[in-house]
């Protein structure tokens, strides 16, 4: 096992996850899903004396996304999301940004291909593909650590919604079948919203699971 740490902020109106994954021993730290709040981010980063070395997006969502020109402009870091996300990040009718008065458009640095493996920080990422929430979710599986980053797709005995564009409760359901469940059960699970959990948690009381 490794020694990363994981830190995170609750922001906007919607109450995000924000999370900082960080090695300990040489502060550098990757920032996942920067929803809102940008000043307060880079207040926690400062506060902890971190060094952002990259940004992880789990979906395009205004609300997992409000931050990161920002961050991305002040710290000179790359944007990591999947491929399939694409239209949905660059769409403010689809990534709903429209819908609250605001125009968000992100172009990631790296589009990323399920199943491909990426290494930040000193360990080894491992990009899951899960469509359901939206066309292109992925997942964030650290494969050292033990951490889980599932966005919206799995949450503490839930499930993300599926009735914005692009979504789907079929998908979503076998995209945390296929894809989730067949991790180890001792996997800790950070949702983008709500209380963290674990693979073995979600597997036995998970409503969705059964399906």
């Amino acid at each position: 096992m490794y020694n990363l740490k994981c830190d995170f902020k609750v922001v906007g109106d919607v109450q995000t996850n924000c999370y900082f994954v960080y090695n300990p021993d040489t502060s550098e730290c990757i920032i996942i899903d920067p929803g809102a709040e940008p000043q307060v981010l880079q207040e926690h980063l400062e506060a902890k004396g971190l060094k952002p070395v990259a940004i992880l997006l789990t979906h395009g969502h205004f609300d997992h996304i409000g931050a990161v020109t920002m961050l991305r402009n002040k710290y000179g870091i790359k944007v990591y999301a999947a491929k399939a996300e694409r239209e949905t990040l660059e769409s403010p009718d689809i990534n709903l940004s429209g819908q609250i008065g605001t125009s968000i458009i992100i172009e990631a640095d790296e589009w990323l291909e399920d199943g491909q493996e990426i290494e930040l920080i000193g360990e080894k990422i491992r990009c899951l593909l899960t469509p359901g929430h939206t066309e292109g979710g992925m997942c964030f599986y650290f494969t050292g650590s033990g951490m889980l980053f599932s966005g919206d797709t799995l949450f503490e005995q839930s499930v993300g919604r599926t009735d914005f564009p692009g979504g789907s409760m079929s998908q979503i359901v076998r995209s945390i079948r296929t894809k989730l469940f067949v991790l180890p059960d001792h996997i800790k699970v950070y949702p983008g919203h709500g209380m963290m959990t674990s693979i073995g948690r979600e597997k036995m009381l998970n409503p969705y699971a059964a399906l």
